[in-house]
């Protein structure tokens, strides 16, 4: 039987170059090609697990670094993707778009405007670092998007509406989910809702505002209360006191554009001012930040699969990067009401257990 062939150590004399290591360096002392070593330092390049033992442990010898911006004079690209993404979209979206970006063999460049307003600073900034792509969880104008096409760099939009079936986007159905929430909430007797909105430049939140006020009037049940907010803990404690002004009386439920506001109306309409949640009052919220499932507060509310979200923008982006005249797609994603403890909903075995118990008031079922 062949023995493996054992890898060889650097000979005793041997010393590390005093110019700069390069890939030839560790090629020659692993006994493998030049080429061997550049694909075990490629993130999902095919390469046998031994000749990648044999090129890692020359490498570890003469402490070589690959050279990324040699990498990207020779392929063309830097390997840089930009992620555009403002505060409001959430650390989970952030933290799952890098970990897909990475998981390709590519470096995340995060540039994060404070206020989606300022994205003409962001994208000069954006143009000098020679992405080989964006994904832009932020809301641009046409203009904007104009100059992706125009510098052929490609894009693609995260969560935020995309201008015209020419743009890829990965977007969550934002009106179809409070259409959801709104429906499960009159089904369980809720008549006299109340709304506190989003940022107004956050696309998402005003997608939602739009679809439960929608989802309303379509029902037939009374106008909705609506007041202002910034998605903050200060705007839902602001926020449910507004609305019993405005409306005097507590409303029977109340959703918030995101969770953070919606886990300040909780707080404050609980101690403050001593509505029972969910007995007198529902509160919801969107997003299902972490704080939402904590016990002093097991929040109703809406979770996107971010997750699955993210690494379709990630392969999206990729094909593009590939090839950048693919055709354009746009993937559309269902949120999943989360049924927590701050509203009464009715569920479809609460039903069934209603219908059942009616049947057998008549004489019609027996249980």
């Amino acid at each position: 039987m062949r023995k493996p062939r054992p890898t060889p150590a650097p000979p005793a004399a041997a010393k590390r170059p005093e110019r700069r290591v390069t890939s030839y360096d560790v090629a020659l002392l692993a006994g493998v090609s030049q080429s061997a070593v550049s694909r075990c330092f490629k993130p999902g390049a095919s390469v046998s697990k031994a000749t990648h033992e044999r090129v890692m442990k020359a490498a570890r010898c003469l402490d070589y670094i690959p050279n990324a911006a040699a990498r990207s004079l020779i392929t063309r690209r830097s390997n840089l993707v930009g992620v555009i993404i403002s505060s409001l979209a959430g650390p989970e979206a952030l933290a799952e778009l890098s970990r897909q970006i990475t998981q390709r063999g590519k470096r995340a460049l995060l540039f994060t405007p404070t206020r989606e307003n300022e994205l003409d600073t962001i994208l000069s900034e954006v143009w000098q670092y020679q992405v080989d792509g964006v994904i832009a969880a932020a809301s641009l104008s046409e203009r904007q998007v104009a100059q992706f096409a125009r510098r052929r760099v490609p894009l693609v939009m995260f969560n935020r509406g995309a201008h015209g079936p020419a743009v890829n986007a990965v977007v969550c159905d934002q009106a179809a989910a409070a259409r959801l929430l709104v429906s499960r909430l009159a089904e369980a007797g809720h008549r006299q809702f109340a709304l506190i909105d989003g940022p107004q430049d956050c696309a998402d939140a005003q997608q939602r505002l739009l679809g439960a006020r929608m989802r309303i009037a379509e029902l037939g049940l009374p106008v909705p209360a609506v007041v202002d907010g910034h998605g903050d803990y200060a705007s839902g404690g602001n926020g449910i006191r507004a609305i019993i002004a405005q409306l005097g009386r507590v409303p029977d439920a109340v959703i918030c554009g995101k969770d953070v506001a919606a886990i300040g109306c909780l707080d404050t309409a609980r101690h403050e001012l001593g509505i029972n949640i969910p007995g007198k009052m529902a509160v919801a919220g969107c997003d299902a930040v972490e704080a939402s499932a904590w016990l002093s507060h097991k929040l109703t509310t809406l979770r996107q699969p971010i997750q699955k979200m993210a690494q379709a923008a990630a392969d999206l982006l990729s094909g593009l990067i590939d090839n950048r005249d693919a055709a354009p797609q746009q993937r559309l994603f269902n949120a999943q009401l989360v049924e927590g403890a701050t509203a009464r909903l009715d569920t479809p075995d609460s039903r069934d257990l209603a219908l059942r118990l009616a049947l057998n008031k008549h004489g019609l079922l027996t249980i």
